[in-house]
């Protein structure tokens, strides 16, 4: 079995896999933490236009040392650039956004996911833990798709692919995607198929790794 601790695809490749996949034209929220930084790896040729909760739409990559204004920030309070054209706008316009269908893709981390596609992101449940479900749940059920970015397991080796999640839900039926450090995931009709895994890792080696059966979809 190959070694899932030396055979991993970096944060920023992850990023640039997310970014790749999103179509041109498309409006898109990035959630709090990694998936933010799929804004530095969009393709040039693309207009895709970023919206955050807190009410920015039209946001840049993030901006260099130095040059930060913390008085434009997304919602997980880091500063950001804007591109000509964007604005700023009241905090309950943006959840209208968001709740209205408004945005083609949403790109969120994940404590579990489960097959169908059952999305928990916001507490774990344990005593330290501070539950921060933030807008998430607004984005999960109002983007026309979910994606998630997660590392494929947890500090102690467990799968965050489950056949059902036991943290509270975020969202159900909801994730269409899963981008992991090993592996990429479409989940659909409760089905978890695999279209990318990282070289030097073979889908049975991953299936080894995983909790819920995988269908192999790789084109290699």
């Amino acid at each position: 079995m190959s070694d899932a601790n030396t055979n991993k695809w970096s944060r920023d490749q992850m990023a640039a896999m997310v970014a790749n996949d999103i179509p041109d034209g498309a409006v898109v929220n990035l959630g709090i933490g990694l998936p933010t930084m799929v804004a530095n790896h969009l393709p040039a040729d693309r207009e895709i236009v970023l919206h955050s909760e807190n009410g920015v739409i039209g946001i840049g990559p993030a901006p260099a040392k130095g040059e930060e204004d913390y008085d434009l920030i997304n919602a997980g309070k880091q500063p950001v650039t804007l591109l000509p054209g964007g604005c700023y706008f009241h905090h309950a316009d943006s959840f209208g956004m968001m709740r209205g269908g408004h945005l083609d893709v949403c790109v969120l981390g994940a404590f579990q996911v489960a097959a169908n596609g059952d999305l928990a992101n916001w507490h774990t449940g344990a005593p330290d833990a501070i539950p921060a479900v933030g807008g998430a749940m607004d984005l999960a059920i109002g983007a026309k798709k979910t994606y998630v970015m997660m590392e494929y397991l947890t500090k102690g080796g467990q799968a965050k692919l489950v056949e059902a999640c036991t943290y509270p839900l975020t969202g159900v039926g909801c994730v269409a995607r899963i981008y992991s450090d090993i592996a990429v995931i479409d989940l659909a009709g409760g089905r978890a198929t695999v279209t990318n895994i990282v070289d030097g890792m073979t889908f049975d080696a991953l299936q080894a790794l995983s909790q819920v059966p995988l269908i192999n979809g790789l084109q290699r």
